[in-house]
């Protein structure tokens, strides 16, 4: 296990993420509050079977910690997927933990999550993500990402349009009441929606077929 990593002389860190760099370029942590594939675990030992293995839930030489004001998180590496817990007390390589579900909103997806880590940490494949966005959905939100910081660098509806549907698509007379207008300025007011908080209902997504 790596050693936990903070900030500032009390050990607490609200561990945000460095704007120099891409998100794909390093590790995002999230409060379980806000992202439903958090397992919240805490150390236990009713019930359990003196005769069971201990399965390593952070003898793991992949694992990311960070220490916050509301307790430890960690990103646990295994194989090719990040599984994501919260603790409130310092993890420690000797003890057994459980996950704690809560009868919430949120039952469904971390249930889910906390049966791909348990078949991670079994040497099992962990199975596809409960909140896999389709296709369709992911092509929409890479234009309503393209056309939000198109409109934010102060590109017109018509220049937007042009570089997201092609020239076939603008007319060159009455763009006012053209359908292309219309989709640019919902996938531009779907963009602000998402930047004012909206990109949570993403993390909340419900399971969908592919």
């Amino acid at each position: 296990m790596k050693s936990p990593r903070n900030s500032g002389g009390s050990g607490a860190s609200a561990f945000a993420h460095d704007p120099q760099r891409s998100f794909d370029q390093q590790t995002i942590f999230w409060a379980p509050e806000a992202l439903p594939d958090v397992v919240p675990v805490a150390v236990t030992t009713s019930g359990a079977d003196p005769s069971a293995p201990d399965l390593p839930l952070f003898n793991v030489s992949t694992a990311e910690m960070r220490r916050a004001a509301d307790g430890w998180h960690a990103v646990l590496r295994i194989g090719t997927v990040n599984h994501r817990v919260w603790l409130k007390d310092e993890p420690s390589i000797g003890h057994r933990y459980a996950a704690k579900l809560p009868f919430d909103e949120n039952l469904p997806p971390r249930a889910h999550a906390a049966r791909r880590l348990w078949r991670a940490l079994n040497g099992r494949a962990a199975g596809p993500a409960f909140h896999e966005l389709s296709k369709q959905r992911r092509d929409r939100l890479r234009q309503v990402a393209r056309a939000l910081d198109a409109r934010h660098a102060g590109s017109s509806y018509r220049v937007i349009a042009l570089a997201l549907l092609g020239k076939k698509s603008v007319p060159k007379q009455a763009w006012k009441t053209h359908d292309s207008r219309s989709l640019i300025i919902r996938l531009v007011h779907d963009g602000f929606s998402l930047m004012r908080g909206g990109y949570c209902r993403l993390l909340r997504s419900g399971r969908r077929n592919k």
